[in-house]
């Protein structure tokens, strides 16, 4: 999988944390954080928390796909739909998106000591019932970078619509020290 993250000018020469290693072992970079579309910031810490803002999965400032997801079997012609496979995907980067989010914070990911909370919206036809499947892409994505450190709770929420018409949107707490 690809994400936005793409190697930023000059980062050979910094030194690379053991989850930004691993994410690279994933073919994964960490992109810049994603300018807020609204009146917020992308995360803020309190106490030895981050919590992140709603991250949406964009690739080099875009979004890959729009519309709902939808297993195929329901849903309207004349609206863009997207896979729960592929929304899947995209909560894998909306997670990586949010790593990136934390790093601004807190400088390092190294310094996670664990997922406390992921919350995953899902923009759903109405009769999709997957949400917990396609939120599974962001789980198993901090679960491989983070290991036990990644194991959290979890809500995974079908909505009507997300911002900038996004399948998926993924916002996550953070406990560091």
């Amino acid at each position: 999988m690809s994400t936005s993250a793409q190697a930023q000018p000059g980062a050979a020469d910094a030194p690379v944390s053991a989850v930004e290693q691993r994410l690279a072992d994933l073919g994964l970079t960490l992109p810049e954080v994603a300018a807020p579309v609204a009146a917020y910031v992308p995360a803020v810490v309190s106490g030895s928390c981050v919590y992140t803002s709603g991250q949406l999965p964009f690739v080099n400032g875009k979004l890959p796909a729009t519309g709902k997801v939808s297993a195929g079997t329901e849903g309207y012609a004349d609206e863009p739909t997207v896979s729960p496979e592929d929304a899947q995907r995209f909560a894998a980067i909306c997670a990586v998106n949010a790593l990136a989010a934390v790093k601004s914070v807190i400088g390092d990911l190294d310094r996670i000591t664990r997922i406390v909370k992921v919350v995953g919206f899902v923009s759903s036809d109405p009769s999709f019932t997957g949400q917990p499947g396609v939120i599974n892409g962001a789980s198993e994505l901090l679960g491989r970078v983070l290991g036990d450190a990644g194991q959290h709770a979890r809500s995974a929420v079908g909505v009507s619509v997300l911002p900038l018409d996004s399948p998926v949107e993924v916002e996550l707490i953070a406990e560091f020290s």
